[in-house]
């Protein structure tokens, strides 16, 4: 199953590799040559770009109703989308192997790949968004609470992502706020591992990680003989895997003007410049 999920990331064109000179910026503050659009599994970047839509304005109408708005919408592409079910069927069997409650996602991009799964396995969902306000519903995603009041303490979560990078959103947000809830969180499972040290710092966290691909060479070698990307693309891509840290700062070097540039343009570009210099990554 994690090969079909490996196909269907170029098939639904998730995978996306950028021009030499113009590296993705990620959530950690670091740049890198490639990104990973996993919800666009739910079926083509139209339909995922739409789901996030919808999941934007139902927590934006009213965060209670919201659960049952955005699961019938995603219910109705399990039923319509070979690559979502695909995905979803694979979550569905890797967390069979675990012993857990009820299933936790965070806004936006894990609701994709958390609330089927839910459903599915019979199991409650937590829909955690980004202010760390929690809604809990039943597996049918009726009933809601909010979390503080729900019956989640001393129970145990599942929670389930898009991708892990360096598992930045975990240490921030979805551990802590599992844990202030009285949870225990002991498992996760991804769509796609980055290996970029996510695996790490769940570990400190107490955190076992289950993924069901990869971003390996073995990828970009397929990309390349599909010609999805060019031999520049596949170089810097394959230094960026060897050290993510030297390739930031070979880019940096041999174009000192790019994070100035970067927060001349404002808004995600400047906040993205503006992490990287306060993590010490960058340096204007």
């Amino acid at each position: 199953m994690a090969n079909t999920v490996s196909n269907d990331l170029f098939k639904t064109n998730a995978v996306r590799v950028a021009p030499a000179d113009t590296p993705f910026w990620y959530t950690s503050g670091k740049l890198g040559p490639f990104y990973i659009n996993t919800h666009f599994l739910v079926k083509s970047e139209n339909e995922a770009n739409r789901m996030l839509k919808v999941i934007e304005d139902a927590i934006a109408n009213d965060k209670m109703t919201a659960p049952a708005v955005i699961f019938g919408e995603f219910k109705k592409l399990y039923e319509t989308s070979e690559t979502f079910k695909n995905v979803t069927d694979a979550l569905v069997e890797a967390a069979k192997k675990y012993d857990f409650d009820f299933i936790s996602g965070g806004e936006r991009r894990d609701f994709f790949f958390s609330m089927m799964p839910a459903y599915l396995l019979k199991k409650p969902h937590l829909l955690i968004c980004k202010d760390l306000s929690a809604v809990y519903t039943d597996e049918n995603f009726e009933n809601p609470v909010v979390a503080s009041e729900a019956p989640i303490k001393g129970k145990k979560a599942l929670h389930i992502a898009d991708l892990i990078t360096e598992a930045s959103s975990y240490e921030r947000a979805w551990v802590p706020c599992l844990r202030d809830l009285g949870a225990e969180i002991t498992d996760t499972i991804a769509v796609v591992d980055r290996h970029q040290n996510g695996r790490a710092v769940l570990t400190g966290l107490g955190v076992n990680m289950e993924t069901l691909t990869g971003i390996n060479k073995e990828l970009f070698d397929e990309a390349l003989s599909l010609n999805a990307i060019n031999q520049e693309q596949y170089d810097l891509v394959m230094k960026f895997l060897t050290s993510p840290d030297d390739y930031m700062a070979d880019f940096l070097k041999a174009n000192p003007t790019f994070i100035q540039d970067q927060i001349n343009l404002g808004g995600k570009a400047e906040q993205r410049a503006r992490l990287a210099i306060e993590k010490g990554f960058a340096t204007l």
